[in-house]
């Protein structure tokens, strides 16, 4: 397992070039007017779009939708007329499920639900862990405000590090994978458990944005793909229990700084945790897109 899972980590034929032209391409937008710079893996933080200069100059902790309590609906920091950093853009890996590599289970019926620890069709296996609730806030990178309808897909592998429709032994799962509409205030939330920790890569949750629900059907009309950082003291926590093999080891020998797609920075990738192994954890975070 540690050799395919490390394949995909290194799997540099299709995640590093995916990330580098996603890049490439907002830093040709940024040539039409956008004002976007999407940095490069040596650099300290990622950029991000501004549709205004009073936004541009601004600190980070102005601009940053990140962090939101698990209790909140709507970010702090989306005020009316503001324009927000947007959330970086990452590549979709080796395993999205999405028709862009493989498999489409956007298409399949049951992939809309909240509770994505049991796989769905022919199968109904549970995938077991920390449980865990994941809430995302989509708000409009031009002035902040909600995105109602919005739909999100997230993944993630579970606690043996495996991704389901892909890894060997979880070919025939779909678990861990699902799609929801946010609400009134641009809410999305999921019921899961804590990822493992495979080699080489940061502990992370992969999602996509799409327009609509009825968009949520092929990764070509997502608005934007990118990655959760989870915490470094929560995930230790988490693999010093057990039923999570080698993610104490995988942990120690990675670190944000060395991480594939996050060593440019993580700031605006790095969601509240709160709670613990015994109770379980809640993740939450807003993030800004251009719609």
């Amino acid at each position: 397992m540690d050799e395919e899972l490390h394949d995909h980590d290194r799997g540099l034929g299709f995640d590093l070039p995916t990330l580098f032209e996603r890049r490439r391409l907002f830093t040709l937008f940024a040539g039409a007017g956008l004002a976007a710079v999407i940095a490069g893996c040596g650099s300290d933080t990622k950029s991000s779009v501004t549709t205004n200069s009073a936004a541009a100059s601004a600190s980070a902790t102005d601009n940053v939708v990140v962090g939101t309590s698990p209790a909140a609906t709507t970010p702090a920091a989306a005020t009316s007329g503001s324009a927000l950093r947007v959330i970086p853009e990452e590549t979709a890996g080796p395993y999205p499920g999405d028709g862009s590599n493989g498999v489409n289970v956007l298409k399949d019926s049951g992939i809309v639900r909240s509770d994505i620890r049991v796989s769905f069709g022919s199968s109904t296996t549970v995938a077991t862990g920390v449980p865990t609730t994941i809430k995302l806030t989509m708000v409009n990178a031009s002035g902040g405000a909600p995105l109602p309808g919005a739909a999100v897909y997230i993944w993630h592998c579970d606690a043996g590090g495996l991704y389901s429709l892909y890894s060997q032994g979880a070919t025939d799962q779909n678990y861990l994978r699902g799609v929801q509409e946010a609400d009134a205030n641009g809410v999305v939330s999921f019921t899961s458990i804590y990822p493992a920790c495979y080699a080489g890569r940061w502990p992370h949750i992969h999602f996509e944005v799409y327009p609509t629900l009825a968009d949520a059907t092929s990764a070509s009309n997502r608005l934007a793909t990118s990655q959760l950082a989870l915490s470094k003291e929560a995930s230790a926590a988490v693999y010093a229990g057990a039923g999570y093999p080698n993610s104490t080891q995988n942990l120690s020998q990675v670190s944000l700084a060395t991480d594939m797609v996050f060593s440019d920075g993580a700031e605006l990738e790095t969601p509240t945790i709160t709670g613990s192994v015994a109770d379980g954890y809640a993740i939450a975070m807003s993030a800004a897109v251009t719609v």
